[in-house]
């Protein structure tokens, strides 16, 4: 039987692997799209990647030829002789790190990583793109692959259907933008859902913990103004936040999915 030329096909082959859809495994198997995410990604010789969920190797190969240091992060214990296999012609410029990437200590990775680029689990894409944000301050650029909705949520604009919290946190750190649709044809299994290139370009530091945790208070309970929600939430005091709105210019009874993220900011050191 003839061998596939396809890596991700190669691999499966090779070690005997079968997509886990607990984990939500879907793998690249369209290397075309490999050269799209590096472009997107501004990859250059110096940089330091973390790679989250690290698959068959096939974009960890891809990285680590053309940046000097790739991270890459997979839980999943079946896959960990393939992806050592992909990673060894590269010695110790690529390191493996087996575990759940939500759980990892970002900050204590060496080198610190100044970009992340990865297809993303579905279950953890945003939360670990918040989660990287947070704690990797040295990383300037993120190119992810998303489910389509995750995508469109982290690059909402007030008002919108999908704006919410995730679309505040990461806003208030990095101008996101959902940088091109992805066909369900470049993954094995063909998964149910749209995918996208989320591109995120740091702007500032993390927004601190005692914003973001008025921001999601803010949203806790959409159906009702931010102030009523704030003071539910136990953010802050109706009244101050009334107060407050109306001294920055808008009305009391603004919810706060009409608020962008920094009209947020200012409302929340406002209260301060």
């Amino acid at each position: 039987m003839t061998e596939p030329n396809q890596p991700s096909l190669r691999r499966m082959r090779q070690f005997g692997i079968r997509p886990n859809r607990e984990l939500g495994q879907n793998f690249l198997i369209d290397s075309n799209i490999l050269d799209v995410i590096e472009r997107l990604a501004d990859l250059r010789a110096d940089d330091v990647v973390l790679e989250i969920g690290g698959g068959l190797g096939v974009l960890s190969e891809h990285l680590a030829a053309r940046a000097a240091h790739v991270h890459v992060v997979e839980v999943d214990r079946t896959l960990e002789e393939p992806l050592r296999d992909a990673l060894a012609p590269f010695g110790d410029r690529a390191v493996l790190h087996m575990g759940d990437a939500m759980a990892l200590e970002m900050g204590a990775l060496e080198p610190q990583p100044t970009k992340v680029i990865a297809n993303l689990p579905y279950g953890i894409a945003a939360g670990s793109i918040l989660k990287t944000l947070e704690e990797i301050p040295g990383a300037t650029r993120w190119i992810a692959m998303v489910q389509k909705e995750v995508g469109e949520r982290l690059a909402a604009r007030p008002a919108s259907d999908a704006y919410g919290i995730p679309s505040v946190i990461a806003q208030l750190a990095a101008d996101v933008r959902v940088e091109r649709a992805v066909s369900r044809r470049v993954f094995f299994p063909v998964p149910n859902v749209d995918s996208v290139l989320v591109g995120l370009t740091r702007t500032g530091p993390a927004a601190p913990r005692a914003l973001r945790s008025f921001v999601q208070g803010a949203f806790a309970h959409r159906r009702k103004t931010l102030a009523k929600s704030a003071g539910i939430a136990g953010v802050g005091a109706p009244e101050r936040v009334r107060a407050a709105l109306e001294q920055l210019g808008h009305p009391p009874d603004v919810r706060a999915e009409r608020l962008s993220p920094e009209q947020l900011r200012a409302l929340w050191e406002a209260l301060r």
